[in-house]
């Protein structure tokens, strides 16, 4: 993979894993629904799954380099 693409790439998926997973912390942490007419804790699970496989994508993506 070229450098370029890699390194827009892995910014993207490490930025969006980390807001995920900083805003669903969030949200649990305050009692408040993840998802609304979801269960909570299915919810936050499937964030919390979803916020780390993209960040491992994010550094897949700078190993690539």
């Amino acid at each position: 993979m070229e450098s370029g693409p890699a390194i827009f790439a892995g910014m993207v998926f490490a930025l969006f894993g980390g807001g995920l997973l900083v805003w669903t912390a969030a949200r649990v942490r305050h009692r408040e629904p993840v998802a609304h007419g979801v269960s909570p804790v299915a919810s936050a699970s499937l964030a919390t799954l979803v916020a780390l496989i993209t960040l491992a994508l994010g550094v897949w993506c700078f190993t690539r380099l």
